[in-house]
């Protein structure tokens, strides 16, 4: 397109999940119901795992910080889309939307780093029992942690960068938040750089958190029918069906969105993006509370001194 026929954007404008106006208020209860939960549980969380004594090993330390993830990743999309719900205005500022796409990238990237720690931390525990105090220790955990954050905040800026340099000709998203693929969707020409950027540095940055997980869990089951011990089977079962419920959840969904990218308008799609960016993050510590045999106990206790 020629550069006389090109408009500056200064804003773009979030279609939400649906534009009929009955659905509105269902869909601002939705939202609402969504985010309360997601704080009061993931709070509920970080809470238990920071007073609990119980609960001060690398395995909880991982779980507080997928949780304050968590708690992150709603707060960045589910208050202005609320509002945006409730007002019926729907534009949100060029800065704003590139600040929230950074921002969406390396949190969304986070969950995946500490996922697959988490499933290292359960390999070590059933594989390698004996070394796993000396190995898996609190300072391991925060040097995974700290290098996760250097790597998916490169990654994130990397992306807003080059997304704010782009000439866009239009300014409408079928989404509720500043989403990258639906972006990369209305410059004016064709973001080769862009989509060079996702199909290279983004795969690796989505695709090796994910063979790690894969690696661990076929190491696990390698290991439990080796040994046939119905203890190891109770053991694995007892410490990996939470984190492995939260990994089939996430990644099942985004595989689900991916892989259909004609689809990205549709209202459906929205309908799956809400699930694996609000509701997934939301029914975290629901898994970990009633799947968790620890934290569980560790949430009995609290209520008892909460009562007594």
């Amino acid at each position: 397109m020629a550069e006389a026929n090109w408009t500056s954007i200064s804003e773009f404008v979030l279609l939400g999940l649906s534009e009929r106006q009955d659905l509105q208020q269902l869909i601002f209860a939705g939202f609402l119901v969504t985010y309360l939960l997601n704080l009061a549980g993931n709070s509920m969380l970080v809470g238990l795992v920071w007073t609990d004594p119980q609960l001060h090993s690398p395995m909880y330390f991982l779980l507080s910080q997928l949780s304050m993830v968590d708690m992150g990743l709603v707060s960045i999309i589910l208050p202005q889309a609320l509002v945006h719900t409730l007002t019926q205005h729907r534009a949100i500022p060029f800065a704003s939307c590139m600040a929230q796409l950074f921002i969406l990238l390396a949190v969304g990237n986070m969950q995946d780093f500490l996922l697959a720690a988490m499933a290292y931390d359960r390999y070590m525990a059933i594989c390698n029992p004996l070394r796993y105090a000396a190995v898996v220790t609190r300072f391991l955990c925060l040097k995974i942690v700290a290098a996760s954050w250097v790597v998916v905040i490169l990654h994130a800026l990397l992306h807003a960068v080059m997304a704010a340099r782009l000439r866009y000709c239009s300014n409408r998203l079928q989404n509720f938040f500043c989403n990258l693929q639906l972006l990369l969707r209305l410059p004016c020409t064709r973001p080769f750089a862009n989509e060079m950027v996702i199909s290279t540095v983004s795969l690796l940055v989505t695709v090796v958190p994910f063979t790690f997980i894969l690696v661990s869990y076929a190491c696990i089951g390698v290991t439990v029918v080796r040994l046939r011990s119905a203890q190891v089977l109770h053991k694995a079962l007892s410490t990996c069906s939470s984190h492995l419920t939260v990994v089939l959840l996430m990644y099942g969904s985004e595989l689900w969105f991916y892989l259909h990218p004609d689809s990205s308008n549709s209202p459906h799609k929205q309908q799956v993006t809400f699930f694996y960016t609000s509701v997934v993050p939301t029914l975290n510590p629901l898994i970990y509370s009633l799947r968790n045999k620890d934290v569980a106990a560790a949430l009995r206790r609290a209520k008892m001194k909460v009562l007594g």
